[in-house]
């Protein structure tokens, strides 16, 4: 896991655990795919499944980690949102496979993507198995938001707590693993997390949230909408509004001794476009032009601009 080093801690007490065999039937990992759940749990699984694993994890050389290195190892499950939830056919199928004989000899392992998606059909269904997994069963449910598990389910598990990386020490990251020399974490509200920092940088979409956020320190100043953001592409409505967001933040962070019922209406304000943007993939049109017209027009009333 060195490729994320503020995983190291972490994955070094699940191997050891592993090593020691205290390792517990159900883990909660609170950590969002960009800063490498994916490849964390990956790593977890493959290490509980192979048949000699070491304190380092899997030993990539066992016929268990050649299946999993492979994508086709029998005793390795994954379930992800089919659409916007996890059903409840989707945890009984689970449930039932779980229950049959590992076909290597070792453990079964089943993975939850984005869990805090089961409903609660599926959330239930879930239960019996946490509370009698059988022999050698290992749950680990990836949650970005595990405040939205039932607690019924959280209560059943060990979660683990990842200490997430400061903007110095991503920086150091990006620098190592991709020769970034500038520092581009203002923008992690909006991508999501290092690995997709990286990817926008790669790709991109960096300079386009560069721009948007220029367009909106521009538009709020001078009271009028700027035209890059009158023309805004339909796929920058999303990104538009989280900069939005962050630039109203900077400013109620920058601007000393403001006015508490000043401080206050931009904080309204800037919860308004957030509950909107979390509510564009629900519009069956998008304005974008209208909505960022009445944000100025509401941000103009509020400093008399």
């Amino acid at each position: 896991m060195n490729r994320f080093p503020w995983l190291d801690a972490i994955s070094e007490h699940c191997f050891s655990q592993l090593v020691n065999q205290t390792l517990g039937h159900a883990y909660v990992v609170d950590l969002h795919p960009g800063y490498g759940a994916n490849e964390f749990i990956q790593a977890f699984a493959a290490a509980a499944l192979c048949l000699s694993p070491n304190v380092q994890g899997a030993c990539g050389q066992c016929k268990s980690c050649l299946l999993m290195n492979a994508g086709n190892h029998p005793d390795f499950y994954q379930v992800a949102p089919d659409g916007n939830q996890i059903k409840v056919d989707q945890i009984r199928s689970l449930c039932q496979d779980l229950v049959s004989t590992a076909q290597q000899g070792g453990r079964r392992v089943a993975v939850i993507n984005y869990s805090e998606k089961m409903n609660q059909a599926a959330a239930n269904a879930l239960l019996k198995t946490l509370e009698e997994p059988g022999e050698g069963t290992l749950l680990i449910l990836q949650s970005s938001q595990p405040a939205h598990l039932l607690a019924t389910i959280t209560s059943r598990c060990q979660r683990l707590h990842i200490t997430l990386p400061d903007a110095a020490q991503i920086n150091a990251w990006l620098q190592q693993q991709y020769q970034v020399n500038q520092d581009a974490t203002w923008c992690l509200p909006v991508v999501g997390g290092p690995l997709d920092l990286a990817q926008a940088l790669q790709e991109g979409r960096y300079q386009s949230l560069l721009q948007l956020r220029k367009d909106w320190i521009e538009s709020l100043s001078s009271g009028h909408l700027c035209a890059n953001l009158m023309s805004i592409d339909e796929k920058q409505v999303s990104d538009a509004h989280k900069v939005l967001y962050l630039v109203l933040r900077q400013k109620l962070l920058k601007t000393p001794n403001i006015d508490a019922l000043l401080a206050a209406n931009i904080v309204e304000l800037s919860t308004l476009v957030m509950k909107t943007c979390h509510e564009l993939s629900l519009m069956p049109n998008i304005n974008a032009l209208g909505l960022f017209q009445n944000y100025l027009a509401r941000y103009n009333q509020l400093t008399g601009s």
